[in-house]
């Protein structure tokens, strides 16, 4: 049965019917992975949103790629792999973020705290106040 209320419990079925918990240790596993998925979110929207301005000049002074050591190589040199790149990529995190939504939708109450604290602590490792140039282009979406 599925809950429709938010409950406390060790006992979850979280995204697929063969991910139970029926122990305290599996539980624990499952919120240190439900923790861990936000954070990565987190690291590959950074990257995401460095490579689209990396890609795009912003009011005409391109912003300088030794910055990004992670993201710059000849790979990235012409614009149609700078875009394919920054679609998997768009993809990678749009799977992700809809993964932690259905986990969210578990109501389960552990879960829900591991995941919005996994993207709090995701947020402060990754993304920098000082870089203003990518907060003016962040994601709108209140998900992530």
């Amino acid at each position: 049965m599925m809950h429709m209320t938010f409950y406390w419990g060790r006992n979850v079925t979280l995204l697929i019917d063969s991910w139970k918990t029926d122990s305290w240790f599996s539980y624990f596993l499952t919120l240190i992975v439900c923790f861990l998925f936000p954070v990565l979110y987190q690291f590959l929207e950074v990257h995401r949103l460095q490579l689209k301005l990396l890609s795009s000049s912003a009011n005409g002074v391109v912003r300088p790629v030794e910055n990004e050591p992670l993201l710059y190589t000849k790979f990235f040199s012409s614009r149609k792999r700078k875009r394919l790149v920054g679609s998997v990529l768009f993809g990678v995190t749009s799977v992700i973020n809809y993964f932690m939504m259905l986990a969210v939708m578990s109501f389960n109450g552990g879960v829900f705290v591991a995941i919005v604290v996994g993207l709090a602590v995701g947020y402060w490792l990754f993304r920098n106040a000082d870089d203003e140039q990518i907060m003016l282009i962040d994601d709108p979406c209140a998900c992530g």
